[in-house]
């Protein structure tokens, strides 16, 4: 900063040096001529210089002379100013929006009520999005990948209706169940959640990574992965995973293994009731990723010369017109 106002100074002193040097120039030019040109002698001039009319004439044309010269030496400061770039500090927090969601739903015949609910919910928070990418993996007796994470918002809109749709079966095969019943058992939550988390690609990048996983944790057969190994394999990979489940509180025995894993993660088990929804429970879940998003505080510098550009223009308009009122 003290560099600049360095600059600042030499720069304006430069530009009134340069605009006094001009002005006597203009002046002893106008001067010499006006002494080079025919005068018709004037008889007792010195009574005339001695009226009151005459003196105040002479303060009147002292005094915008000298305002012409304060004018001039200001603008060019001014001048000067501007040409200097003159810059403003504003310190701010940035909120980085770089979040991964993956939806992680468990789509046996017990899921598909919370299933729909947060489908749904998701296709009314596009709107909202910006940065954010979306996936979605379902799993009942083995996983599939509906579509990776993207951004592409339209495209994401469009398989989300699809696989909400498919829960009314109205296809003797409905699309949900297209390639999860692959495996002995049903709702291997352990296999859906490993494959969750390892659809997170990129993984050295700074973004927040989240699972919302929608399961009543009701195993029925054996997993290659045991729902504590994988919420395991999710921490290990900085991936938080948030747990939906319609019947916490029923089987605690149940629930308190979905919780424990949830926690190990750094996430959390939600228990659906009647007063709290699917949408309470995801926006809990974004502002729980907002907060952790708030980049460190940041000074920045702008050009701020409009201010000083005004006062330039004020004060060139009022040096011609004081200008003009001298030369007439």
């Amino acid at each position: 900063m003290a560099l600049a106002n360095g600059w600042i100074l030499l720069v304006a002193a430069v530009v009134s040096v340069v605009a006094i040097a001009v002005g006597l120039v203009i002046g002893l030019r106008r001067s010499a001529r006006h002494r080079a040109a025919p005068s018709a002698p004037i008889a007792r001039a010195e009574r005339l210089r001695t009226l009151p009319s005459f003196h105040r004439a002479v303060q009147r044309r002292t005094a915008a002379l000298a305002g012409v010269l304060a004018l001039g030496i200001i603008a060019a400061v001014v001048g000067g100013v501007v040409a200097a770039r003159p810059m403003s500090s504003q310190t701010i927090q940035p909120v980085n929006t770089s979040r991964d969601i993956m939806l992680c739903l468990d789509v046996s015949g017990s899921m598909s009520d919370v299933d729909v609910e947060v489908l749904t919910v998701f296709e009314d928070l596009l709107d909202g999005f910006e940065g954010e990418r979306i996936g979605l993996t379902i799993f009942n007796s083995s996983p599939v990948q509906v579509f990776p994470l993207t951004d592409d918002y339209d495209f994401i809109r469009t398989h989300l209706e699809s696989i909400r749709s498919s829960f009314d079966f109205m296809e003797e095969i409905p699309e949900h169940w297209v390639g999860t019943l692959n495996g002995p058992g049903a709702s291997l939550i352990g296999d859906g959640l490993a494959s969750c988390a390892m659809r997170f690609d990129h993984l050295d990048d700074e973004r927040s990574r989240s699972i919302i996983l929608a399961t009543d944790n009701e195993l029925a057969g054996a997993s290659i992965v045991s729902l504590e190994e994988a919420a395991n394999y999710a921490a290990s990979a900085g991936v938080r995973v948030f747990a939906l489940n319609p019947v916490q509180g029923v089987n605690t025995e149940i629930s308190d293994e979905l919780v424990a894993a949830a926690r190990a993660t750094g996430g959390e088990a939600y228990g659906l009731r009647e007063t709290t929804t699917v949408a309470d429970i995801i926006a809990d879940v974004q502002e729980q990723d907002a907060t952790e998003l708030r980049g460190q505080a940041q000074v920045v510098w702008t050009d701020t010369p409009n201010l000083w550009i005004a006062v330039l223009l004020v004060l060139t308009l009022g040096f011609i017109a004081l200008l003009w009122r001298v030369r007439l």
